[in-house]
């Protein structure tokens, strides 16, 4: 009976296998702890895909009504011009305005066409994106309005 001692060996190396009850604690201990970390875990990481688009327009609205007006707008646009403008000549050029405007676009708003834009012409090419982002004509952005194309054109020259 040699057989006898071989199973015996066998039998004191194996592992206990995980019956039926074992199984569906671990399977519920596991869920429970995906549902107790996946929803701290999901509001920090919205914020973060969210703060640079959220973090401008909160800036910009100063009265606190959850939407941006024509004054607001301008009034951030001036604090930019005002920050961009690093030498002093009262415009700002392209490499002033760090890719808030593709050439073209600051063609297009250069009136007086000598390649800058001075103040005036800067705060009027964001009245014209405001307009352009507000299609209900409510003389308001909210934040659906600012989602859109036009309203994220018009943030890029307020933040």
């Amino acid at each position: 009976m040699p057989a006898t001692p071989h199973r015996s060996a066998r039998a004191a190396t194996r592992r206990p296998t995980m019956g039926a009850p074992t199984v569906a604690l671990a399977t519920a201990l596991v869920t429970l702890l995906v549902l107790l970390v996946l929803p701290a875990a999901l509001p920090s990481a919205a914020l973060a895909r969210s703060s640079g688009t959220e973090r401008a327009p909160k800036m910009v609205d100063t009265d606190h009504d959850g939407t941006i007006d024509l004054a607001e707008a301008q009034a951030a646009a001036g604090k930019v011009f005002d920050a961009a403008e690093t030498d002093k000549d009262g415009t700002v050029d392209a490499k002033e305005l760090k890719g808030r405007l593709s050439k073209k676009d600051l063609k297009a708003a250069d009136t007086d066409s000598d390649g800058t834009l001075d103040r005036k012409e800067y705060l009027a090419l964001v009245a014209q994106r405001f307009k352009a982002a507000d299609p209900d004509n409510d003389g308001t952005l909210d934040a659906e309005e600012l989602k859109t194309p036009a309203g994220r054109s018009l943030l890029q020259l307020l933040k």
